[in-house]
């Protein structure tokens, strides 16, 4: 059994870290005959941004190249000259209409309600138009950078069209809360601003995926399970609250990382997810405390209070794997790091199923057996010298 958890929390542990990204846009050839002298991969939303850039004059030629959309979608590329967030950039944005025509225009972003409409930016902007084909938008620009700045915030997203085929409200969940970073435009060096952010989501996925849905849960099957052997006793209960307690210590040190990360987003909220979080913290809390508190057996409270820690227990266990799946549906990792959280509960699962067979059917009745032979012979001893009494005295 123990090989099975070491394989699926080795596992876990590697959750959400591996990603693959081909490098495409170096072989990429414009038919429009453009040339640019840099390029890179973004790292979300199947984007690429190829550039030409004149530092003496400041000048920046752009095509910022966006796949794997619909003419039901709305594609926007922009620089921000005060932070490296949403707010405060000055976004080039590209549609389809319903006549078939592609649109370009600018756009500036001043709150997290923005709905794109079109104005004029902080820097000049000429040369503007776009193309769609084959589920791929493709902006062209000049722009004029202020300062002959060399390094740029610059920010990516796409979303969908509402019922009026204007530019609606994008995703706030995955790579669209991630799809922004710098680029050097000499150096073609770019980073994702969301690194550092991915990093603190990673974190806070699995720390919360290992204590909360892998530790804890194993420390309620050694509880369960491990008691019923005599010659396990004191050792479960040890190793029960040694597991508990590491499960509700990295659980905590994982939600205020989520936090962290709620006060870094104030536009983006998460809801069902936090609100699960905060009630786990509680009734981890509860319990941690409830064990400090646990009466002695033979007290008269004793039977409250295990009902008590094991409602809560089980109620903890179920709503950290719900709150965990919550947690996939928002970073959206490859769907082979669900898959193998997955297989861990259904292995739990029958490992739990095999072990309440086991441990009730075979080993608690043998034992039953086991006591009542041991009158028997007891019984069946004094018998039997009564028998050989009477028979030596006949």
């Amino acid at each position: 059994m123990s090989s099975h958890y070491l394989l699926c929390l080795f596992i876990v542990l590697f959750m959400l870290f591996l990603s693959s990204n081909a490098q495409t846009c170096a072989k990429y050839s414009f038919q429009s005959h453009r040339k640019y002298t840099a390029c890179n991969d973004l790292p979300y939303l199947n984007s690429f941004l190829h550039w030409t850039y004149d530092n003496s004059t400041g000048k920046l030629q752009i095509a910022y190249r966006h796949g794997g959309i619909t003419s039901s979608d709305w594609v926007a590329w922009a620089i921000n000259p005060t932070s490296t967030g949403m707010v405060g950039s000055q976004a080039l944005v590209a549609y389809q209409k319903s006549d078939g025509t592609v649109t370009a225009y600018p756009a500036p972003v001043d709150s997290y309600q923005t709905t794109l409409q079109e104005g004029k930016l902080s820097f000049q902007v000429s040369e503007l138009s776009a193309t769609f084909a084959n589920n791929e938008m493709i902006i062209y620009a000049t722009l004029v950078l202020p300062g002959n700045s060399t390094t740029v915030n610059q920010v990516w997203q796409n979303g969908p069209l509402s019922a009026n085929g204007a530019p609606a409200r994008h995703s706030v969940t995955g790579d669209n809360i991630q799809s922004l970073g710098t680029l050097n435009l000499l150096s073609g060096e770019g980073t994702s601003g969301g690194n550092s952010k991915d990093k603190k989501k990673n974190i806070h996925g699995v720390l919360n995926t290992v204590g909360w849905g892998v530790m804890m849960p194993l420390g309620a099957l050694i509880a369960r399970y491990l008691k019923v052997f005599k010659s396990a006793d004191p050792a479960w209960f040890y190793l029960h609250v040694g597991c508990q307690t590491s499960a509700y210590i990295i659980g905590i040190v994982g939600w205020a990382t989520g936090l962290i990360l709620g006060s870094e987003s104030p536009g983006v909220e998460q809801t069902p997810h936090r609100t699960i979080g905060i009630i786990l913290f509680c009734l981890g809390t509860l319990q941690v405390f409830a064990l400090l508190l646990r009466p002695k057996p033979d007290h008269k409270y004793r039977l409250y209070w295990n009902i008590y820690h094991h409602s809560v227990g089980y109620l903890v266990i179920l709503l950290s794997a719900i709150n965990i799946f919550k947690g996939f549906d928002i970073l959206q990792p490859e769907k082979k790091w669900k898959n193998g959280y997955i297989a861990f509960i259904v292995l739990l699962a029958l490992k739990a199923v095999l072990l309440e067979a086991y441990t009730t059917w075979y080993v608690v009745m043998k034992r039953k057996r086991s006591e009542s032979h041991g009158k028997m012979p007891h019984n069946a001893e004094n018998g039997a010298s009564r028998f050989g009494s009477r028979h030596q005295q006949v």
